[in-house]
């Protein structure tokens, strides 16, 4: 369920209509709707209900200080996978304690900087890291909080470049390596052993991956407990996926039900890392018609936001809803590519789609651009990072301002053997 709706076959955010927002910011820009945010959050978590739970977001879907402020007021933590994304939930008021650290990359001074900060854990993903940061520990004085990220080797039937649960993925350690990497972390003086972590995917519309996985899990968990070793609390990652087109994603309802089950009988408390399910279909892409262009073979429709925009077309030929902000008076419908203006040839954010006719000066909205959308934009082609929007109500306001050209040359200088 979202707030983006037609009026008198005009888009509308909640209240406030999109083509009132292009004139008054320009395009392309990002729109959120504050009201979906907030109803997503809160049927998530409630899902959960009767389990000590902690909602931590994934800030990699979309960071903005905007949605961070938001999903801490309702009482959420945060998801990271790098030291910018801690600074970020640090500065948008959440609590460091309700901060988990993900990630197979960390860098020593990140390691650093989540130890000072007193994250609430660190999810560790192999042997030579678990060693890094009892290192860092003892150097610094700060016990480390850790889990050990198992790698269950589930399909989680998703696209294989957002697919993170199976032996050949880069993330995590097997089962086996798993239970002697605690036996090890036992060991070591620096270290607290709070929990254990799995994510086995993105946008998966299946129940039954997520059940082999708690599965898995809660076997590793009994295997611990009969070593010595108590795990107090289960992170489950996040991967719960939408609608785009034709998916047909579990509820969360059904997800939590799931996870109430095979947590039953125990004393953990749960950690969930929802990112696209709360803000995916909470936010478009607007962006306005340049040209169309006939070729011998097929129709383009040339629009002002480009792959470094929306990268998820190009780079995994994802689908998007495109539809009109103002639904046109007649006139047959059309089959085009609609495409960017970078000069690329993947750069498209539909292909041979069937649309309404559509003529240069003509708004579009790019569906379900929520996640994954501006946190992957870039500058590209020297091209500007877009505005973003939150609207409540009937109310909107500017939430990241359209970059300038100024601020593409900000931060570089040129060498003095140049001058």
């Amino acid at each position: 369920m979202h707030y983006f709706q037609y009026h008198d076959s005009e888009l509308y955010c909640e209240e406030v209509p999109l083509r009132r927002i292009a004139e008054s910011v320009g395009t392309p820009f990002y729109i959120y709707s504050h009201g979906t945010l907030k109803r997503h959050f809160e049927a998530f978590d409630g899902a959960f209900q009767g389990l000590e739970r902690l909602v931590c977001y994934s800030a990699k879907a979309n960071s903005s200080q905007a949605i961070l402020r938001l999903f801490a007021r309702l009482g959420g933590g945060l998801d990271i996978v790098s030291g910018g994304e801690l600074f970020r939930g640090l500065q948008a008021g959440i609590a460091p304690g309700k901060i988990v650290y993900s990630g197979v990359g960390k860098r020593i001074d990140e390691i650093d900087y989540a130890l000072q900060t007193g994250i609430r854990m660190l999810n560790l993903e192999s042997v030579e890291e678990l060693h890094l940061v009892h290192q860092r520990a003892e150097t610094l004085g700060k016990r480390a909080p850790i889990a050990i990220r198992v790698n269950p080797d589930v399909d989680p039937l998703t696209h294989p470049y957002i697919s993170t649960g199976l032996k050949k993925n880069k993330f995590g350690i097997d089962t086996a390596a798993a239970l002697e990497a605690y036996r090890l972390a036992a060991t070591l003086p620096w270290v607290d052993i709070v929990g254990i972590d799995c994510h086995i995917g993105s946008q998966i519309t299946q129940a039954a991956p997520f059940r082999d996985a708690l599965a898995s899990l809660m076997e590793l968990i009994r295997e611990l407990a009969q070593t010595g070793i108590r795990i107090r609390t289960l992170d489950m990652g996040g991967g719960l996926g939408i609608t785009y087109n034709d998916e047909q994603p579990p509820d969360p309802a059904d997800y939590g039900k799931a996870v109430r089950e095979a947590l039953a009988g125990t004393e953990l408390a749960l950690i969930l890392e929802p990112g696209r399910v709360l803000v995916g279909n909470a936010g478009v892409l607007v962006t306005r018609v340049l040209y169309r262009k006939t070729g011998d073979s097929k129709e383009f429709v040339i629009v002002d936001a480009g792959m470094n925009d929306l990268l998820r077309p190009s780079l995994y030929d994802a689908y998007h809803h495109v539809q009109p902000v103002v639904h046109p008076q007649g006139g047959a419908r059309m089959v085009a590519d609609v495409v960017g203006p970078i000069c690329e040839s993947g750069d498209f954010l539909a292909r041979n789609r069937e649309m309404a006719p559509v003529n240069s000066g003509d708004l579009l909205a790019v569906m379900s651009a929520g996640a994954y959308g501006y946190s992957m934009s870039s500058n590209y082609c020297s091209r500007l990072r877009v505005a973003e929007v939150m609207a409540a109500g009937n109310r909107f306001e500017v939430i990241r301002r359209r970059e300038t050209y100024a601020d593409l040359v900000a931060g570089e200088s040129v060498p003095g053997f140049l001058a």
